[in-house]
């Protein structure tokens, strides 16, 4: 299959407003969300849809649609990310929370991670008190209070280098964050992967929060309320990778049949919370029971969080979780319980 995709960064660039845009012209701001992150790969899209998102950004469908490209993956070592909604190396991720949910945490885990890696990390701190970014700031390099600052920084390490990228939605909604973006193509600099997040929470309540991205994170009430972390939920996060064929085929094989085993065994829990297991059917029963392995398989513990959960930080090779994961998938009695799997690296 040949690869096609969304240029997410030309439609950034061109369409600063997407949501009034989409809206202008009578499309779902959801349907261009989840074409910029592939959970609606292009080639299913409706002519009429792509049409009208090159003529928004005045460009051709040439130019709108990237043909063959490679995408470099970052692989973070979080089973989670990796499995259902991995990071393009310069794309842009997009984290969608509420407060307590810990987008927080797992943008600080990736800062220490990306750093470790040879990135340079850098946040632009949004206007305000903001305490809880306190934790975040141990693995950055440099906090800047604008853009020209933060641009000076880039220069001065040199555009050739490795780039994570921290930015409140604030300057999202101002435009800044666009103006940013036009400097780094104008310089020439090139690997810059983007973390957007909303102190706000308020991104939740939207189709298209950020404007277009190439990876989406939803965090997850559900899972923060049971402590079920990274909270982040495998239905509805997303990325581009996963379109076309960008993904190896046995990654894309575990991801989908991962997906609709938790689809399932969230839709079993809720007739387990009222009535108990106890009312499903044994082929129910049993959909359930491995689904609450794979869901406590999924948490991690994170290094950033050592010293408040006493335990020590994993980081799992994407290899490893497309194994343990098949696993569960193809043996699950082969795992005693799910109790088992909270809060583990990869299956010994």
């Amino acid at each position: 299959m040949e690869n096609i995709r969304l240029n997410v960064a030309l439609l950034r660039k061109k369409v600063p407003n997407l949501t009034s845009a989409a809206k202008s012209v009578g499309l779902r701001p959801a349907t261009v969300s989840n074409l910029s992150t592939g959970k609606i790969p292009v080639g299913r899209a409706e002519v009429r849809t792509i049409v009208a998102l090159a003529e928004l950004a005045g460009c051709s469908l040439d130019e709108l649609i990237l043909r063959g490209e490679s995408v470099e993956m970052i692989e973070t070592g979080i089973k989670t990310l990796d499995l259902f909604a991995p990071i393009s190396k310069g794309g842009t991720v997009g984290l969608v929370a509420r407060p307590g949910m810990g987008q927080l945490v797992v943008l600080a885990e990736m800062l220490y991670r990306m750093k470790r890696e040879g990135y340079v990390t850098i946040l632009i701190k949004p206007s305000g008190n903001h305490p809880e970014l306190e934790d975040v700031l141990e693995d950055v390099d440099y906090v800047t209070n604008n853009i020209e600052e933060t641009f000076k920084i880039m220069l001065r390490e040199g555009i050739e280098k490795d780039y994570a990228f921290t930015v409140d939605r604030s300057y999202v909604i101002s435009g800044e964050m666009f103006t940013l973006q036009e400097t780094f193509d104008d310089k020439g600099v090139s690997s810059v992967t983007t973390f957007l997040i909303d102190l706000k929470g308020e991104t939740v309540d939207e189709d298209l929060p950020y404007g277009p991205l190439d990876t989406l994170w939803q965090f997850d009430a559900d899972l923060a309320a049971r402590h079920k972390y990274p909270a982040v939920n495998p239905i509805y996060s997303t990325s581009s990778i996963l379109e076309g064929s960008y993904l190896d085929p046995v990654h894309h094989s575990i991801q989908q049949r991962a997906q609709k085993l938790l689809r399932r065994y969230r839709e079993l829990r809720s007739i387990v919370n009222v009535h108990g297991i106890g009312r499903l059917p044994a082929s129910e029963s049993q959909i359930y029971q491995q689904g609450e392995k794979l869901e406590a398989y999924l948490t991690q513990p994170f290094f950033v969080a050592e010293a408040f959960t006493g335990k020590k930080g994993e980081f799992v090779k994407l290899q490893d979780t497309l194994n343990d994961v098949k696993k569960i998938l193809d043996n699950p009695s082969s795992i005693a319980s799910a109790d088992t799997l909270n809060f583990i690296g990869n299956l010994k």
